[in-house]
């Protein structure tokens, strides 16, 4: 391999791991550390802030069904759309003259997300070499972490001017998917070939391939069940505590690196089966949850279980994303949207569970129930002899294909599925 062609690789995880960081650090997940403020200013009412919420990731799963369908054929095109919907959604944001074009902004900005993730999976499977896949694609997906670091950090900085922290979230996703979709183009241009050229696109999955899929499924849900909780409340029960604006945005930060850590790590996890990863992981968070719950008052172990949760949430999402791969690495994109929408569709059911019972039997409660789901999550991969789909796709009576890659040159394969 030349050393030109393996800087175009770096470039492109750099921007691929920034776009991530925008996407969903800097503009999806922002929208709960910003909320106060952009309430104070526009007169935005707490319940009209949980439909906004509830719209987002709505679109977001609307979105990653149309990377479902469409990543293997079109990836690049749709890291353009993502990087155009989150970018001006956050413009729009720190534009917006009222409640209603904020609310607007925020749910069509969450789209960005949603195309993202599936998108940049079917680039890396593209034009990384297939002994790096595992560890590009962890890396890649970390960058949630960088991206919640940089908006705690905006936060710090411009804290209570919202609106020019939303503009530096605009302009840099505009400007990182520019630079993706540079680099991704001339390494489609070296190949001598154009958008469908590569990787051919796989049929459609049938129903073998969702059966095999069934139990991670379940897994995907409870775990956005459990962990929504954190993405909710987390900030809010540090500040019922009496801590300090600085201390419950550092908060944010913290959880921010330990999800940026998951691109230090991943030269470890990458060696382990998705289903180990799935355990460990999960259950760090649950322990984290836990933690946060019962002591949110001391100071370094709050902080310490966000770190912690960072990293766990950040590389159980990784552990999805190797665990379709393991079942079907050729619908690798197409698995890693159906098993986020399922996360996100379980954070939405717990986040509005966790609204009732914190009201009711308060923060302590409320983030064991949390814990008690996300555990929920790990025991069965951890002692289920037949989990549906959790040793590969053997366990659903499917052969997993053997991955094709593409020369640096002309492809081997033929364009289209």
């Amino acid at each position: 391999m030349k050393r030109s062609f393996s800087l175009r690789q770096r470039v492109l995880l750099a921007s691929g791991l920034g776009l991530i960081a925008a996407t969903y650090g800097l503009v999806r997940l922002a929208y709960g550390l910003f909320l106060p403020d952009v309430q104070r200013d526009l007169g935005l009412r707490a319940d009209a802030a949980g439909w906004i919420s509830s719209g987002a990731s709505g679109v977001y799963c609307l979105a990653a069904v149309a990377g479902f369908v469409l990543a293997a054929r079109v990836p690049r095109a749709l890291v353009a759309v993502a990087a155009v919907v989150a970018g001006g959604g956050a413009l729009g944001m720190a534009a917006a003259a009222g409640p209603l074009p904020f609310g607007v902004a925020s749910v069509i900005a969450s789209a960005g997300a949603g195309l993202a993730s599936p998108a940049l999976v079917r680039l890396v499977a593209e034009q990384i070499p297939e002994a790096a896949q595992t560890r590009a694609q962890a890396v890649v997906n970390s960058g949630t972490g960088p991206g919640l670091v940089g908006a705690g950090a905006l936060a710090l900085v411009l804290l209570p001017d919202w609106r020019t922290a939303w503009g530096w979230s605009g302009a840099f996703t505009l400007v990182v998917g520019a630079v993706l979709l540079g680099a991704a183009q001339r390494s489609a241009a070296r190949r001598g070939g154009d958008e469908h050229e590569g990787i051919p696109a796989p049929p459609a999955p049938g129903a073998p391939w969702f059966t095999a899929h069934r139990g991670v499924l379940l897994l995907a849900l409870l775990f956005g069940a459990g962990s929504a909780v954190m993405w909710t409340y987390g900030r809010s029960v540090l500040v019922d505590v009496g801590a300090p604006v600085v201390v419950s945005v550092s908060a944010w930060i913290a959880l921010g690196l330990g999800g940026a850590s998951v691109a230090v790590t991943a030269r470890w996890t990458s060696g382990l089966r998705a289903r180990t990863l799935w355990v460990v992981t999960t259950g760090s968070v649950a322990v984290a949850v836990l933690v946060l719950g019962v002591a949110p008052q001391w100071t370094a172990v709050a902080l310490l279980a966000c770190a912690v949760f960072g990293w766990g949430y950040t590389a159980a999402t990784g552990a999805l994303i190797a665990w379709t791969t393991e079942l079907d690495a050729d619908r690798a994109a197409a698995g890693t949207s159906m098993l986020f929408v399922a996360l996100v569709l379980g954070q939405a059911a717990g986040a509005a569970a966790a609204g009732g019972l914190i009201g009711a039997a308060g923060p302590v409660i409320t983030f064991v129930a949390g814990a008690v789901v996300t555990v929920a999550s790990t025991v069965p991969a951890a002692f289920g002899r037949r989990l549906r789909g959790s040793d590969g796709a053997r366990s659903s009576g499917c052969t997993p294909p053997t991955p094709r890659r593409p020369h640096a040159g002309r492809s081997r394969h033929p364009a289209g599925p």
